[in-house]
């Protein structure tokens, strides 16, 4: 018995070695850690400022095949949805040094950009893959927690996630049962 113990333990702390440090205290439903970002078009993003809108966050890196395989999805349905309240934000993990890249792949999207290191983004912990996404709701309650979702994002996936978020009106009051419901998604991996 003691041994079936001991295995399901170390394999629990095994697990737990993948997950990033700070991204472990990450929890659908509960307040989504602040975001403040210094952006690359000039100004500022700061996502407790923007309460009341749905906030897209994106990190990537130019280097990264799957990230801007994704981009144009996350820009179209940017395009077709911030009229309702939808902010996105991509972070790209390089450098300033890499500015030149940076904006020659964005030069064709629409939302905007800053460098991870113009940025708070603390609360999401190390970043050990990209792409990686989060979704906030209006409230400020993490509704998607990338790190469990290892598929690219696409339209589909961005509408069955982002637009029932949008819907909720603005004013909504944090009522606990809106706290509990979570997104499943085919092949999440959870």
């Amino acid at each position: 018995m003691c041994n079936g113990l001991g295995r399901f333990l170390l394999l629990s702390g095994l697990l737990l070695l993948n997950v990033p440090p700070a991204a472990a205290q990450l929890q659908e439903g509960m307040p989504a850690p602040a975001v403040r970002a210094e952006l690359l078009g000039g100004g500022t993003f700061d996502s407790v400022k923007q309460r009341g809108k749905v906030i897209v966050l994106n990190f990537w890196a130019t280097w990264c095949k799957p990230c801007r395989e994704e981009m144009p999805a996350l820009d179209a349905f940017y395009r077709a949805h911030r009229a309702e309240g939808l902010e996105l934000i991509a972070i790209n993990i390089e450098g300033p040094g890499d500015l030149a890249k940076v904006r020659g792949a964005l030069k064709n999207f629409s939302f905007p950009a800053a460098f991870a290191s113009d940025s708070q983004t603390a609360g999401y912990g190390r970043l050990s893959r990209v792409p990686v996404t989060f979704v906030i709701d209006r409230r400020g309650v993490l509704r998607f927690d990338g790190f469990k979702f290892a598929k690219l994002l696409d339209l589909p996936t961005l509408e069955k996630i982002v637009t029932p978020l949008l819907h909720h009106p603005r004013d909504a009051g944090l009522a606990e049962a809106d706290l509990v419901p979570r997104i499943e998604i085919a092949g999440q991996g959870r």
